[in-house]
């Protein structure tokens, strides 16, 4: 009972803190929403259309118009220019006004109708990757599409049947399918990873500046006291007000996302709660942990800050783990977002059991225990360690 009462006069001491220091406030609460409402309404189409796109039609008959018509019809593309040259297509996508042009030289009609093999071209730039592929996707669906139309147009002048004729288009028929993500929407594979992110990367820098503050204004030697010399009743004090507030606006986000914005999961409401208690607690013990491993304010957000950032690249969400240099894939199992992310995917979005997670699941506890290796250097620093800027 002693140790409550010491938990909850830490806490209120901690929360007459956070409501002084408006610095709090904003990292707590005002950036995190802040976050979450930049992604959500930036990605909020799902994937980006009307990507402008330039023609070079140099033989400019029906059968390039409709070529044409059909590459502006697609949702991706938007054919925006219409150059006269091959060098002022290329200087236009130099200067980055389109991503791709179609080139579809003169004659390419009259070899259609002899039966001769036509050539068109088609160039994109990949300096923007996710652009770049979806302009290449659509340019090359239409050249696809332009010789399956002859092909379907000389063989039904042959006399072929419908199934023939689909038979010798298309031998293999392509059934796919895009598991837990059918829109293929970036929102839905990019927001629920950043915004995340970003509030981890928030809580482990917090963590680190409230164990600063306290030895900046040598007000750790009081908060020690108020636990009576207990630093795990006082570490445990100190960041329940934290984990509270953080816990309302991670929990107010799943909501938005999953209630709100219908973001598809297949976990239930449970496997949301487990994931978010891990991401809170896991974030604020690392931050601590830095913290005890060089009792610095300024030193300690700095590894917050870095370890936070290169997570983003880290967790697999960008560019995949399996396709990194060995090195980096063991290096990836040191940041939280990573088992965050796998957590996510395994448990929330795709509905599997916890057991298929198990390692993720102890390494985000990993993380929340990681401060009990450090609590003595912790209390030393609060004690006798001098302040310097």
């Amino acid at each position: 009972m002693r140790y409550i009462i010491q938990i909850f006069n830490i806490a209120l001491r901690e929360l007459n803190i956070l409501r002084k220091n408006h610095i709090y406030a904003f990292c707590m609460v005002v950036f995190p929403l802040m976050t979450m409402l930049f992604f959500t309404t930036l990605l909020d189409e799902g994937v980006p259309h009307d990507l402008p796109i330039g023609v070079v039609d140099e033989d400019n008959s029906s059968t390039s118009r409709s070529l044409v018509r059909n590459l502006d019809a697609m949702q991706a593309s938007h054919v925006a220019y219409h150059f006269a040259s091959v060098a002022e297509a290329r200087s236009a996508m130099q200067e980055n006004k389109v991503y791709g042009f179609l080139y579809i030289p003169k004659g390419t009609s009259a070899k259609l109708i002899s039966g001769r093999q036509p050539k068109i071209s088609y160039y994109y730039t990949m300096t923007c990757l996710s652009a770049g592929s979806m302009v290449m996707k659509d340019l090359k669906t239409i050249s696809t599409l332009g010789s399956m139309a002859l092909g379907q147009a000389t063989l039904r002048a042959k006399g072929a049947t419908p199934q023939q004729i689909k038979t010798a288009l298309q031998p293999v028929a392509i059934d796919a399918h895009q598991i837990a993500n059918p829109e293929g929407s970036y929102n839905y594979s990019l927001t629920t990873v950043f915004v995340p992110g970003i509030m981890m990367l928030f809580m482990a820098l917090l963590s680190a500046y409230s164990l600063g503050m306290e030895m900046k204004f040598d007000t750790g030697k009081e908060w020690i006291a108020q636990a009576d010399g207990n630093i795990v009743v006082a570490i445990i004090g100190k960041y329940l007000v934290h984990a509270l507030v953080f816990l309302l606006v991670i929990f107010f986000f799943q909501y938005y996302i999953y209630c709100v914005l219908d973001f598809p999961r297949l976990g239930n409401t449970w496997s949301i709660v487990r994931l978010s208690v891990l991401q809170v607690l896991g974030s604020l013990g690392f931050g601590v942990f830095a913290f005890g491993l060089m009792p610095s304010l300024r030193m300690s957000m700095s590894v917050c800050s870095l370890w936070s950032v290169l997570s983003f690249s880290m967790c697999g969400s960008a560019f995949p783990i399996m396709g990194m240099d060995p090195p980096l894939q063991s290096l990836s199992w040191l940041f939280p977002l990573r088992h965050y992310f796998m957590l996510y995917q395994i448990t929330v979005l795709n509905g599997f059991p916890i057991i298929d997670a198990w390692f993720h699941l102890v390494a985000l506890v990993g993380f929340t225990l990681l401060p009990w290796f450090v609590l003595r250097k912790v209390k030393n620093a609060m004690l006798n360690y001098v302040y310097i800027p």
